[in-house]
């Protein structure tokens, strides 16, 4: 697999209030289990997150989807909606990137930290399918990294959608399988 980092977008309580309380659980449950597996295998754990600064300097009022946040007031640092779900919040040792836009690559230092670990594989769950996991996937296959994508750990709430993002479309550029499966592997390194 290579040298990988287990990358968790946008799992924050301004996001994570809009899906379905039950699927929510059961998400954040496999969730816990796939970063402690790869806390175990001394793997690093990233936590990328989507939040602005007051006033929300960095959105152009014209752009269709931070338009509207801006217009809201919300994710502005600091806030309750931008931190991580307490039920899998960060743990000492892990790695939190802040970013300004959908993918983890635009407007964070993303890059430079993978570089910095020297992680060649991403492993990604996330919030929302299509959007910041549909953003990393093509950004990242783009900059050459090999992709895991764990299907059970990408929420979205068009689950049509999602079927067709992880069935069809990010297998043209990552292997897709459940965090059950992703577990056994990594837990034999």
């Amino acid at each position: 697999m290579g040298k990988f980092a287990l990358v968790l977008l946008d799992f924050q309580v301004g996001i994570l209030n809009r899906v379905d309380p039950t699927r929510l659980s059961q998400c954040l449950g496999r969730l816990s289990a796939a970063a402690g597996a790869a806390r175990a295998t001394k793997h690093p754990v990233i936590y990328v997150t989507s939040e602005f600064r007051a006033g929300h300097p960095e959105i152009l009022a014209h752009n269709f989807s931070f338009g509207r946040v801006q217009a809201a007031g919300g994710f502005v640092s600091g806030d309750a909606s931008v931190a991580v779900h307490p039920d899998v919040a960060p743990q000492e040792g892990d790695i939190a990137v802040v970013k300004r836009r959908v993918s983890a690559f635009v407007g964070s230092d993303f890059d430079v930290v993978l570089r910095g670990l020297q992680v060649d594989t991403l492993v990604l769950a996330g919030v929302a399918t299509s959007g910041a996991v549909l953003s990393t996937v093509r950004q990242a296959a783009d900059l050459d990294f090999k992709l895991t994508v764990l299907e059970d750990l990408c929420l979205d709430l068009d689950e049509e959608l999602h079927k067709v993002l992880v069935e069809k479309v990010f297998t043209r550029q990552a292997t897709v399988m459940s965090s059950e499966q992703w577990i056994k592997e990594v837990s034999k390194e």
